[in-house]
């Protein structure tokens, strides 16, 4: 039965009514979480011309003040060009002073891309790092099925030509561990920069990357405060504009930023754009009845029905990531 006290939902229902009030309250708590609870004089912000790292700088600097905060940007031979450019500019925009921090040797010494390039020549032998391009993605999706994802891995060569194969688990599980060295070195970076100067560490996973499980667990979800980690994809976007995150940052196509071909957000993970992903979201996390947000959104009940499904599973399949070292062994009475 629909709970009658909530709003009708609505393709707006996620719109923020007041992005000020919202920005004031986030820095507010920011400010006391860091100076009375945590004891820190600042904030350190990893940065990377993406939209989340972006608004928690631009909320740091509001916070703190612009002199208590440093953007480190933290590029490795996989990544885009344009990260640094966007970052920079960023720092620019806010007066934050920024540091570039390349990662690609500490990788090398994890063997971080050996291990990855490993697995991904068990699949495609003629894979070669140094004339082809990879990355991993969901192909069979289990949005509309029931069915859990599937990952396909794709290499590219040097003319452009794509060969897809699906990707057994052993290789898709070795991929990702090796991938995930990328995050958690950056953590670590972070951490050191932070510990120096005595600031706090600011994450910048949003709502959906949290509850869905779209970080690494001590990586980006390694961190002291998390500004967004309530916010939908699409208040982010809102804060940004009124925050005047540079344009080009807002325009960029969310990305990965972590294989060496080009790949978004929505062909690796979230399977649909942000826009309709924040709206069904938050119909089933506030238990709208699936017909009533088919009916708003033009879409099947079944189809909707799905769906929550589908993030039931990532919540549930992902708990692990969220929670803490378990502790609870001994209670002193044995």
């Amino acid at each position: 039965m629909n709970d009658t006290s909530k709003k009708p939902f609505s393709k707006d229902i996620i719109l923020l009514d007041n992005v000020e009030e919202v920005i004031e309250n986030i820095t507010a708590q920011m400010r006391k979480d860091t100076f009375q609870r945590l004891h820190r004089m600042g904030g350190v912000i990893g940065i990377s011309g993406g939209i989340d790292s972006s608004v928690c700088m631009a909320l740091a600097a509001k916070a703190y003040g612009p002199e208590k905060c440093l953007g480190v940007m933290l590029p490795e031979q996989d990544s885009s060009g344009d990260s640094e450019t966007l970052a920079r500019e960023l720092a620019d925009k806010f007066g934050v002073k920024s540091i570039l921090e390349n990662i690609t040797g500490a990788l090398s010494g994890f063997k971080c891309y050996e291990r990855r390039d490993e697995a991904v020549a068990r699949v495609f032998p003629e894979y070669d790092p140094a004339t082809y391009k990879m990355k991993i993605g969901i192909k069979q999706s289990g949005l509309y099925t029931n069915l859990p994802p599937v990952f396909n891995l794709t290499i590219i060569d040097a003319d452009g030509n794509e060969k897809e194969e699906r990707l057994p688990a052993k290789d898709y599980l070795q991929i990702v561990a090796a991938s995930n060295f990328k995050q958690r070195s950056r953590m670590s970076m972070l951490y050191y920069h932070a510990e120096a100067m005595h600031y706090v560490v600011v994450g910048t996973p949003n709502k959906h990357e949290k509850e869905q499980g779209f970080f690494v667990k001590y990586g980006d979800g390694g961190a002291d405060i998390m500004p967004i980690g309530q916010l939908y994809k699409t208040q982010v976007y809102q804060i940004a504009e009124y925050m005047g995150v540079p344009q080009g940052i807002i325009d960029r196509t969310p990305t990965t930023d972590t294989y060496t071909a080009e790949q978004t957000q929505e062909e690796f993970f979230y399977q649909m754009p942000h826009q309709l992903m924040d709206i069904y979201w938050y119909g089933y996390e506030n238990g709208y009845d699936p017909a009533e947000v088919a009916e708003v959104m033009g879409e099947t009940e079944d189809h909707v029905k799905a769906m929550f499904v589908n993030f039931e599973r990532k919540y549930k399949t992902t708990e692990y990531l969220r929670l803490p070292p378990i502790r609870e062994y001994y209670n002193g009475n044995i």
